[in-house]
């Protein structure tokens, strides 16, 4: 069930009030307050969820796994990073700085696979944080 105490989590999380999160969402004032007695719609619920990067079920139980949605990736940033990934992918398959090796022994396909893959999940961290630090403030949401 949905808690009032979980909201006031996630908005000290996110640094918003409770009154700043029901403006946001175009909620009547005092309406989160009130989630303790009255059953909210799931259209509610899905826009409290979609507002914090959480599941609905995390909202619903508190106890659920915190899932946090992909952070700020848009599409472009998407394909930006797989851009990024293949050059470098390329540069280091096609030998062209010299053979890719790792303790003087060359590194085998398995191997430049999961360097593939870590690659990837730093690349994607560091555009989140990227534009978290660059972006100006009137900018951000």
């Amino acid at each position: 069930m949905l808690t009032y105490e979980t909201i006031k989590m996630l908005c000290k999380k996110k640094g918003v009030t409770v009154t700043g999160t029901e403006k946001a969402l175009g909620f009547s004032r005092g309406s989160l307050c009130k989630v303790d007695t009255s059953k909210p719609s799931m259209e509610k619920v899905q826009k409290l969820a979609d507002y914090f990067g959480v599941t609905v079920d995390y909202l619903m139980t508190g106890n659920a796994p915190h899932k946090e949605k992909a952070q700020g990736l848009t599409a472009k940033d998407e394909r930006d990073i797989a851009k990024d990934l293949n050059n470098i992918m390329q540069k280091l398959t096609s030998g062209e700085a010299g053979p890719a090796s790792y303790d003087g022994e060359e590194l085998d396909p398995e191997a430049a696979d999961l360097f593939r893959d870590e690659l990837e999940l730093a690349l994607k961290r560091l555009k989140v944080i990227n534009k978290e630090k660059y972006t100006n403030k009137r900018y951000k949401k």
